[in-house]
C-alpha cells in the first residue's frame, strides 16, 4: 500500500515540473520546455492511473490536484515572483484543509 502513496506523491511531482514547463514554455515557443510538458504530464498520468488501482479516485484525485495546486502557487511565489498575498496564502490553505477533511470523513 505504501508504494501507492509514492506513486501518488510521484505523480504530483511530474505534475507541478509540467506545469512549471508549460510556464517555461512561453506559449510552446521554446522547444525543451515544451517537449517537457508531454513528458512530465505523461510520467504524471501513468502514475495517477496506477494509484487508482488501490486508492479511492475521490481522496487521490483531491490530494493530486489539491498539492500540485499548493507546490504550484509556491514555486510561482518564489521562482516568478508572482505576488504574495494573504487571501491567496488562506485560499492555499482552505484546499489543504479540504484535502485533509476528505481523507479523515
Amino acid at each position: 500500500m505504501v508504494v501507492y502513496w509514492l506513486y501518488l506523491l510521484l505523480g504530483i511531482l511530474f505534475e507541478v515540473l509540467g506545469t512549471v514547463s508549460m510556464k517555461l514554455a512561453d506559449g510552446f515557443t521554446k522547444l525543451w520546455p515544451s517537449v517537457l510538458v508531454f513528458v512530465f504530464y505523461g510520467a504524471s498520468l501513468v502514475f495517477l492511473t496506477l494509484v487508482f488501482k488501490k486508492l479511492e479516485i475521490s481522496v487521490t484525485y483531491a490530494i493530486w490536484a489539491g498539492v500540485g495546486t499548493a507546490l504550484t502557487a509556491a514555486i510561482g511565489f518564489i521562482w516568478f515572483n508572482e505576488p504574495v498575498s494573504i487571501i491567496k496564502i488562506a485560499s492555499i490553505l482552505f484546499i489543504i484543509i479540504g484535502i485533509i477533511g476528505l481523507e479523515l470523513f
